[in-house]
């Protein structure tokens, strides 16, 4: 999840966090609770009695979600595969595993997990109905939970990438096949194809005059096409860069500045005058630092006339560094996982180059030029 999001807290060492996106369903979702299906189902409740039992259902709904989303993290978390965040957004929630499984049978294990945790929240919700049935405003929520987290199974189990149900059938062919990038790409294809069947059904109810409902059936589908489509590009860029190391794709020219550089001099000679992004920063010989625009951009401009190269810089210390023989695959998805957009490439201690999301860019391209 690249969106900005607000921390909530922390759970099993997860971070937890609300999209933006979340303040925004919760208000659509407690609304239409509160102004729609409540009234339906109980007619004599006063309206804060509607608007309060909506918000609380909104609320235990999320919950559902978070814990649908806690089974797959402790699964993942038992393999050693670290989990970086939980995000809940405005289709639901996604937690953020940081690195692939192991074995197909650790994939299945994992993705079926969530759709698990719904289940046994649903016959939880289930068995409480009958004891809660004569406190309606008890008793509303629980029937709405019940059937959320049935359907929440069931729609889950799509056997569509990048949904559950899609990570189990994927886990199924990798299996079958010993291939897990084919099997990504045959599970995110049949994730395309059920996104367009929901955007088709979408589109006929909203034809067949219920617009909010083919709205969002369509929406959901355009959802899940997108993100099966991401990962079918994911799968190709993968290939493409497969065997591929930094040093190849790596920018060999490399900016030096002196430490006693001003910010202002750096501007007006490096940054305007060559179209620089990123410099190392050199005392005498010795490479001591980073300079980028991101550091540039936290000094004001009142202090450029002052303040030298080697007072912004990001010390070499503090860097994460590369080596020319490092895999660009799993570069290229921890430069995703920090959220950085260049690292320097050292040998022998010394910076021999840049790698940045532009040089892979260009190295794609020659790669394509030369049938690569």
């Amino acid at each position: 999840m690249t969106r900005q999001s607000v921390p909530v807290g922390r759970i099993f060492g997860i971070s937890i966090n609300l999209d933006y996106s979340w303040f925004l369903v919760f208000a659509l979702m407690t609304w239409l609770l509160a102004r729609s299906y409540y009234p339906a189902e109980f007619k004599n409740w006063s309206p804060p009695e509607y608007w309060g039992v909506a918000a609380a259902t909104t609320i235990l709904l999320f919950v559902s979600v978070l814990l649908h989303e806690l089974g797959h993290a402790v699964v993942a978390l038992s393999y050693k595969i670290p989990v970086r965040r939980i995000t809940l957004f405005i289709f639901g929630g996604v937690a953020e595993i940081g690195a692939e499984p192991p074995s197909p049978i650790a994939e299945f294990f994992i993705a079926i997990a969530g759709p698990i945790v719904s289940l046994i929240l649903a016959v939880i919700f289930t068995l409480l109905k009958h004891p809660a049935a004569g406190i309606a405003p008890l008793f509303g929520p629980i029937k709405y939970l019940a059937y959320i987290n049935f359907a929440l199974v069931l729609f889950n189990l799509i056997p569509g990438f990048p949904l559950d149900g899609g990570r189990v059938f994927r886990a199924v062919v990798w299996g079958a096949i010993h291939d897990m990038r084919r099997a990504t790409l045959i599970a995110a294809n049949v994730g395309r194809f059920f996104g367009f069947l929901f955007i088709m059904f979408g589109v006929w109810k909203l034809l067949g005059g219920d617009f909010g409902g083919g709205v969002w059936i369509a929406f959901i589908g355009w959802f899940l096409e997108n993100a099966a489509s991401s990962q079918v590009q994911q799968v190709m860029l993968q290939s493409a860069i497969a065997g591929h190391t930094v040093g190849q794709a790596m920018n060999r020219h490399v900016t030096t500045v002196p430490a006693g550089l001003t910010l202002q001099q750096l501007v007006d000679d490096h940054v305007f005058g060559g179209g620089g992004r990123a410099f190392v920063v050199n005392r005498g010989d010795e490479s001591i630092g980073l300079m980028t625009l991101d550091r540039l951009k936290q000094i004001g401009r009142s202090e450029w006339n002052t303040t030298t190269a080697g007072q912004a810089m990001l010390p070499l210390g503090q860097i994460k560094t590369l080596t020319p023989k490092a895999e660009l695959w799993t570069t290229l998805t921890q430069m995703d996982r920090d959220g950085v957009n260049q690292i320097p490439v050292t040998s022998d201690g010394h910076i021999v180059g840049m790698l940045s999301r532009e040089d892979l860019i260009t190295f794609l391209g020659t790669l394509r030029e030369i049938g690569g």
